[in-house]
């Protein structure tokens, strides 16, 4: 039996997200998360796409990554999916920093295991449940493959020039700061669609990627290669986020350490958890900022006006990185789905050939049938304005599938 399927794992420090996708066409056959792992009341929310069924929902108790993965392939196997299946080709992961090693998907043997921990220094908060996630998937399937597929890897294609920090390179190369760059594998993705979008093959293109959600960056891509991002050494440089403060000063650390008296992880938790759009007005969810907005409020008007400044500086500058864009697109949570946002951050930008049809541009307010990749610029405009969709599971998967075809790895041994 040909094994044509692949589960995607997304492990967070207290979760793993999870699809199980039919390589052939696509298709979702499951669907679910593990969430507060290590706490008394634990749950796993599983939807059997494939059938259709109704979500089945588990509250139990997850001590570790093991025993949420455990639940889920008792549920993958009640709906005749289980990980011992033959069909199922790979387990592709999602890991959240390769640092300049890994620049493509990669089979996971103790090597690389090695050098995932070994960069978690870089990235604190997300390569150890990373690597959790992949050590207990191979512990249970011990004859399947595993590959991991990193969120900077799209963005090693990124000049010397534009990847350096302006410090000293000594202290820069032996603590291996430089601009890395994170949400790669939806940048690759949609950068991909836009193109498809236009009808043209991804070389042929240069297209400005906006992924905005909770955590926001930018991507200039030229012909199919990531040439400049907004994230850098971590996750917090460059947009305004939810929870994030993107860019500031970098002397605001050492002013606060020695004004306010604070610790540099009391900093740090500051930057990455109270500060962007919640330390601002105190909501992170831009469709309560833009009912608050709406009704008046003037937080809320200048956490606004604030995220549309930085949006708007970051299309600019990627522009003139570029020289010639051939399309902009919004994708991710709030970039999908925010009509205002889209509308504000392409205001005035006119004299770029950056302009937004109002009709098109709300068309998923009354017909959920929009919610597909579309243009929402005007028929003929200089540069197209897109909404696409990110897939990163489905980016993700098809990376996973693709390396294990090539390299001839069995489902099982």
């Amino acid at each position: 039996m040909t094994a044509t399927r692949v589960l995607v794992l997304n492990s967070g420090s207290s979760s793993v997200k999870y699809q199980l996708l039919e390589m052939t066409d696509g298709t979702r056959l499951a669907a679910g998360i593990a969430e507060r792992i290590g706490e008394k009341q634990s749950r796993l929310l599983h939807s059997p796409l494939a059938s259709g069924g109704e979500r089945r929902e588990r509250v139990e108790e997850f001590a570790d990554h093991e025993a949420a993965l455990r639940a889920v392939s008792e549920e993958l196997e009640a709906d005749g999916f289980g990980p011992d299946s033959p069909r199922l080709a790979a387990i592709g992961h999602r890991v959240v920093h390769g640092g300049r090693t890994f620049t493509r998907p990669t089979l996971v043997d103790d090597s690389v295991l090695a050098e995932i921990e070994r960069l978690i220094p870089v990235a604190p908060l997300h390569n150890p449940a990373n690597l959790t996630g992949i050590t207990t998937a191979r512990a249970l399937n011990p004859g399947l493959p595993q590959v991991a597929v990193f969120d900077t890897s799209f963005h090693t294609t990124i000049p010397e020039y534009a990847a350096r920090y302006a410090i000293d390179t000594a202290t820069a190369d032996e603590h291996r700061v430089r601009r890395y760059g994170f949400h790669g594998t939806s940048h690759a993705y949609v950068s991909r669609e836009t193109a498809a979008l236009l009808g043209k093959d991804p070389s042929e293109v240069n297209v400005i990627v906006l992924h905005l959600g909770n955590g926001a960056s930018a991507s200039a891509v030229r012909a199919g290669r990531c040439v400049e991002t907004s994230m850098g050494l971590t996750p917090l440089e460059g947009l305004v986020m939810g929870t994030r403060s993107g860019d500031v000063d970098p002397a605001v650390v050492s002013h606060l350490v020695r004004v306010a008296g604070m610790s540099v992880d009391e900093v740090d938790e500051l930057l990455n958890k109270r500060s962007g759009l919640v330390g601002l007005c105190g909501d992170n969810d831009m469709r309560e900022i833009t009912r608050r907005v709406e009704e008046g409020d003037e937080a809320a008007r200048l956490a606004f006006d604030i995220y549309i400044h930085r949006l708007r500086k970051y299309i600019g500058a990627y522009t003139a990185v570029l020289g010639t864009v051939d399309a902009v697109a919004f994708t991710a949570g709030v970039g999908e789905n925010s009509a205002p946002v889209r509308r504000a951050a392409l205001a005035g930008l006119e004299g770029l050939g950056l302009r937004v049809d109002e009709e098109r541009n709300q068309a998923e307010r009354e017909d959920p049938a929009a919610r597909q990749a579309r243009f929402i610029s005007p028929e003929g405009a200089r540069v197209a304005v897109a909404v696409v969709p990110t897939d990163e599971e489905l980016e993700i998967a098809e990376q996973t599938y693709a390396l294990v075809s090539e390299s001839g790895s069995p489902a099982r041994h």
